[in-house]
């Protein structure tokens, strides 16, 4: 299992919320930020999640393959928001 799905699951985060995350997440990164930010994990592992991202950013396209979602809708979004900035 996916180690950020395996943290959430650890903080008795539904499956229906991780899908909800990783679904915002394909459509807008910025409010998936602030989806994860209500979640209530604690801050420490939070920091370590965004840590273990940080250093291994394929753990979000394995995660988003995992859960049956379209990684292409990521990189759009990111295009997206490059393009803006």
């Amino acid at each position: 299992m996916n180690p950020i799905i395996a943290l959430l699951k650890e903080h008795n985060i539904s499956d229906e919320q991780i899908s909800s995350l990783f679904q915002s997440l394909t459509e807008n990164p910025l409010m998936a930020m602030g989806t994860l930010g209500q979640l209530g994990l604690p801050p420490e592992k939070l920091q370590g999640l965004m840590m273990q991202v940080m250093q291994n950013p394929a753990l979000i396209k394995e995660a988003v393959e995992e859960l049956g979602l379209d990684f292409s809708k990521v990189e759009a979004a990111k295009a997206q928001m490059n393009k803006s900035v």
